[in-house]
C-alpha cells in the first residue's frame, strides 16, 4: 500500500523503484562562501582605508645613507613622527642615494616645494655639539615646512642642519666682504658680546671679486639692527699695545676658534631707523674700521722709488703727516732703459675724505680761486710746496715699512703733471735710506784714514814714553825725594827762627814798629804838604796863637728863644 491510499495492484506504477527526490537548498550554499567572502571584504576595505589613510610618497636624495634604515628610520618635526623611510637605492649614476619615505595623511602640507630635509645624527664642531641625543634613539630624518603650497614628490636633502627654521621670529641681513675668513654657516652674531644670530649661508659674488654672507638676527634682538649699523669681523684676538698698556679684546673661545660677527651702530648721532628685511651692508675687517668715519670714494695713486722697498707690502699704511688715509694695494717692479735701474712702482688707494676738515678747506680755497677743485690740482699745488712720498720703517724689529706723505724742506722741484692717469706723486729718499748712505760715506771716510802708519808711530811714541818712564822712575825720581826732604829741613829751620821766643821775631817786631811809626810820619807830612803846598820852598811857618774864647752874652729868663 502506497502512501496515498491505493495498492499496488491499483497502481500500475508500483512495482518500480521509488525515484528520489532531489530538492536543492539554496540557503546552506550562501553560508559556504559567505567566509571567504567576508574575509575579501574585510581585506579590501583594509586595503581602501590604508589607501584613505596614507600620506604622500616622496623621494628624498642624499649623499649618503649613513644612519638611516629601510622600514625603522622615522620623520620628524618637532620631535613628532610624520613618517617613515621606506627604501633606499642608489641612483643610476651611484653619485648619491634615493631614500623613499611615505608620510602619513596629516602631513600632507610637507609634501610641497621649499620644504627641507635632512639627517639628524651627531655632529662635534668649532661651533659646538648637536643631535646628541640620537647616540642612544638612532639617526632620524629631520623637516622643516615651507611656505609653498605647491606639491612636490622629489626633494634635495641638506648634508647640515639649516641654521634657521621657516617662521622663526627674526630678520635676514645681506654682508658683503672681500673674502670669507674663518666664518662659515652657523657662525654667530654678536651685539654688544651677546650672541644674536648666526650666519645662514655665503657665496660667491657673480663677478668673482667678493663674498656676500647672508645672516639672521632672532627677533626682537633684530630691531638693534637699523640702516646705520656697521658689521665687522669679531673671529681672533685683537691685541693692541698703547699709552694705557696692552689691550686684549675678543668676543668669545667660540668666535676665536670658529670665527664670528659683530655689529653695533656708529658713535655720535646717526639714523636709528630699524632696517628693512635683506638689508646689505659692508663686512669690515676689525671694530675700529667699522665704526670709523666714513672713507667717501677712493682715489688710486702711483709712487716710483729708485730705492728699495723691502718691508713694504700689499696693505701697508698710507700716512699723511700720521693720518693713516689708505693703504697700498700693489708692489710691482720696473726697468728704466735709459737709467738701466729697476725703480719700484708702488699702486694706493687713498681716501681724501679721511682729512676731515682740512680737505674741506682746501676745496673752498680752491673754488674762491676759481681753481678745479679736483684732487689732481689740490696734490699738485702741495707738491710745489715740498709734498713728497717717503718710505718709512713702521717697525724696527720686524723691518716694516709704510708710505708716509710729507713735507721735505729744501727739496729740489719737480715736474707734476695733474692730468696723468694714474695720478703720480713724487718721491724721495726715505729717512733709513739716507742713514744708510751716510754710514756708508763715514765707513769710507774710515777707510781713508792711514791706520797702519798712524798704529806704527804710536809703537814708537808708546816704545820713547816707556824709556823715558824708566829714566824718571831710576833718576828723576830718587833726585826728587832727596831735594824734598832737603826743603822739608830748611822749612823746620825757619818755623824754628820764627818762633816766639826766638831773637829774630823780637828784632822783627821792633823792626815792624818803626815801620808803622815811619809810615804815621809819612801820613802827617803829606796831609800837612796837601794843604801848604809851599811849605817846600819856604818851610814850615809857625803855628797860629789860640784865639781868646768870648764869653756869650746873658739873656734873660722872661726872653724865648728863637728860631
Amino acid at each position: 500500500m502506497t502512501d496515498d491510499g491505493r495498492t499496488e495492484q491499483d497502481d500500475p506504477s508500483a512495482g518500480e523503484l521509488p525515484r528520489p527526490v532531489v530538492r536543492h537548498r539554496r540557503f546552506n550554499a550562501s553560508l559556504i562562501w559567505l567566509v571567504p567572502a567576508l574575509a575579501a571584504l574585510v581585506g579590501l576595505s583594509l586595503v581602501i582605508s590604508n589607501r584613505l589613510q596614507a600620506g604622500p610618497q616622496i623621494t628624498i636624495s642624499f649623499q649618503s645613507a649613513e644612519g638611516l634604515e629601510a622600514g625603522k628610520t622615522p620623520v620628524k618635526y618637532k620631535n613628532v613622527v610624520i613618517g617613515r623611510v621606506g627604501k633606499i637605492h642608489l641612483s643610476g649614476d651611484h653619485s648619491h642615494v634615493l631614500v623613499k619615505v611615505s608620510l602619513e595623511k596629516s602631513a600632507e602640507s610637507f609634501a610641497t616645494e621649499g620644504t627641507r630635509y635632512w639627517v639628524v645624527r651627531p655632529r662635534i664642531g668649532l661651533g659646538g655639539v648637536s643631535g646628541i641625543d640620537t647616540l642612544l634613539s638612532g639617526a632620524f630624518i629631520g623637516v622643516d615646512a615651507g611656505d609653498s603650497n605647491t606639491p612636490a614628490d622629489e626633494f634635495k636633502g641638506l648634508e647640515t642642519p639649516p641654521a634657521v627654521n621657516h617662521g622663526a621670529p627674526g630678520r635676514s641681513f645681506m654682508l658683503h666682504s672681500d673674502d670669507l675668513g674663518s666664518l662659515d654657516i652657523g657662525s654667530p652674531v654678536y651685539y654688544r658680546r651677546i650672541q644674536v644670530g648666526r650666519v645662514v649661508s655665503y657665496q660667491l659674488d657673480p663677478d668673482g671679486k667678493g663674498v656676500s654672507l647672508q645672516i639672521f638676527v632672532d627677533g626682537p634682538n633684530d630691531r638693534f639692527v637699523t640702516t646705520a649699523t656697521r658689521f665687522w669681523n669679531a673671529s681672533g684676538i685683537d691685541v693692541s699695545v698703547g699709552a694705557a698698556g696692552l689691550k686684549v679684546n675678543t668676543q668669545s673661545l667660540a668666535a676665536v676658534l670658529a670665527g664670528g660677527l659683530a655689529f653695533q651702530d656708529p658713535r655720535g648721532p646717526h639714523d636709528s631707523t630699524p632696517a628693512p628685511e635683506e638689508t646689505g651692508y659692508q663686512l669690515f675687517s676689525d671694530q675700529a674700521s667699522a665704526l670709523a668715519p666714513p672713507d667717501g670714494e677712493p682715489r688710486y695713486i702711483q709712487m716710483r722709488f729708485e730705492q728699495s722697498v723691502r718691508g713694504l707690502v700689499v696693505d701697508a699704511p698710507v700716512e699723511f703727516l700720521g693720518v693713516n688715509i689708505g693703504k697700498v694695494v700693489s708692489v710691482n717692479l720696473d726697468y728704466d732703459e735709459k737709467a738701466q735701474r729697476f725703480p719700484v712702482v708702488v699702486g694706493a688707494v687713498v681716501y681724501p675724505q679721511r682729512l676731515g676738515n682740512a680737505y674741506d678747506k682746501l676745496e673752498a680755497l680752491a673754488k674762491a680761486r676759481g681753481e678745479n677743485p679736483d684732487l689732481s690740482q689740490l696734490v699738485g699745488r702741495l707738491v710745489d710746496h715740498g709734498l713728497r712720498a717717503q718710505a718709512r720703517s713702521g717697525n724696527l724689529l720686524t723691518g716694516q715699512l709704510y708710505v708716509a706723505l710729507d713735507f721735505v724742506p729744501h727739496t729740489p722741484p719737480v715736474s707734476f703733471d695733474p692730468n696723468a692717469k694714474p695720478l703720480m706723486i713724487p718721491t724721495v729718499a726715505g729717512s733709513f735710506d739716507k742713514l744708510q748712505k751716510q754710514v756708508a760715506e763715514i765707513v769710507d771716510k774710515l777707510d781713508k784714514i792711514p791706520f797702519e802708519s798712524i798704529g806704527k808711530n804710536l809703537d814708537q811714541t808708546l816704545a820713547g814714553l816707556n824709556a823715558t818712564l824708566k829714566q824718571v822712575n831710576g833718576q828723576t825720581l830718587p833726585e826728587f825725594k832727596t831735594t824734598l826732604q832737603g826743603v822739608q829741613k830748611t822749612m823746620g829751620s825757619a818755623n824754628a827762627a820764627l818762633s816766639g821766643d826766638s831773637p829774630l821775631q823780637q828784632n822783627l817786631g821792633a823792626t815792624l814798629e818803626q815801620v808803622q811809626r815811619m809810615a804815621r810820619s809819612l801820613r802827617v807830612l803829606t796831609d800837612y804838604l796837601g794843604g801848604h803846598p809851599e811849605a817846600l820852598l819856604r818851610g814850615r811857618r809857625p803855628d797860629d796863637k789860640p784865639a781868646a774864647v768870648v764869653a756869650p752874652p746873658a739873656t734873660s729868663p722872661s726872653q724865648g728863644s728863637q728860631p
